[in-house]
């Protein structure tokens, strides 16, 4: 097949899952992209940092992009933490663009920040995220002699369903029976602590609940629990091992009820972690992404500190 026609054909496949899409995903693209526009309207990079966009990392040209943001104070041969960032969206939204002043803003407190596109739903379904996740982690490491990379001190956050699939793969991470089940090897660097920031975390029960409907079927693609099984079930192999975790959420956020259980269920296993809830009733879903916001950097100045007690010299 001639490159034009797959390309056509790729474009017309993704039209057709697109045309299938939940109309709750439809919306919920929609109304994201009015409101983040609205959040970072007049916003450009920090002159102090340096930013680099565009990087690939995998095959797919449209998914397979990745940015990198530090400190242009950063000494040539100096090794800096690393913060990964997975940007929420419902499995269905999101994108790098979306999340550059926020990573930006992270970068001002000291680290080396990697903010990247993932495969998206319906064009791509579960776990296409979660493999990108451990590519994006790969290429971290082999790009470690390029960039300000201190592998020994990566730290990976995420909010909103980027905050479920930074835990699920902190489970991949610390446990290998469950990594086995994605046929994933570990990447060549260490994971000092996640921040799971207003997201939801047992996928299997939300899966069991709501995985035929809105955003879930779109991810998922079908039967979740037929077709992905023991996949789902990430807290059954979650172990005293998974990373110490900041978890935060908002008393106006919709996902504030998944916090204290994640944190109950962490103490339970014996998992350091720390959670925090922000603000009042009008303080919503991801504020702390609204870099304008004096409650958001607070957040985000919390989560870094929490951060900062996992490094390594």
């Amino acid at each position: 097949m001639s490159r034009t026609c797959s390309f056509m054909k790729r474009n017309c496949d993704r039209q057709i899952r697109r045309d299938l899409m939940t109309s709750a995903s439809k919306r919920l693209i929609k109304m994201s992209t009015k409101a983040d526009a609205k959040r970072d309207s007049g916003l450009t990079i920090p002159e102090e940092i340096e930013y680099i966009r565009d990087l690939p990392y995998g095959e797919e040209n449209r998914f397979h992009s990745l940015d990198v943001c530090y400190p242009k104070e950063v000494n040539p041969n100096e090794k800096i933490p690393v913060i990964v960032s997975v940007h929420g969206g419902g499995y269905v939204y999101g994108s790098k663009k979306v999340y550059q002043f926020y990573c930006a803003d992270l970068a001002k407190r000291g680290f080396a920040v990697v903010n990247f596109n993932y495969r998206l739903a319906p064009y791509y379904h579960f776990p296409d995220p979660i493999l990108d996740i451990d590519d994006v982690l790969k290429w971290v490491y082999d790009n470690s002699k390029i960039y300000p990379f201190d592998t020994e001190n990566v730290f990976l956050l995420g909010d909103s369903a980027g905050a479920q699939l930074a835990c699920q793969y902190g489970v991949i991470y610390t446990n290998e029976e469950y990594r086995k089940l994605f046929d994933l090897s570990l990447p060549h660097l260490t994971i000092r602590a996640l921040g799971l920031n207003c997201g939801m975390y047992d996928l299997y029960e939300s899966a069991k609940k709501g995985g035929k409907r809105g955003c879930f079927k779109d991810y998922f693609g079908g039967e979740p629990l037929k077709q992905y099984g023991e996949k789902l079930k990430v807290l059954e192999y979650l172990t005293k091992d998974f990373p110490p975790s900041y978890i935060l959420s908002a008393k106006g956020d919709y996902m504030r009820v998944f916090a204290e259980p994640m944190a109950a269920f962490l103490d339970e296993k014996g998992v350091e972690n720390d959670k925090k809830i922000y603000g009042d009733r009008k303080t919503g879903h991801v504020f702390h992404v609204n870099v304008r916001s004096d409650i958001g950097r607070e957040a985000n100045d919390d989560e870094i500190a929490f951060f900062k007690k996992y490094l390594v010299k």
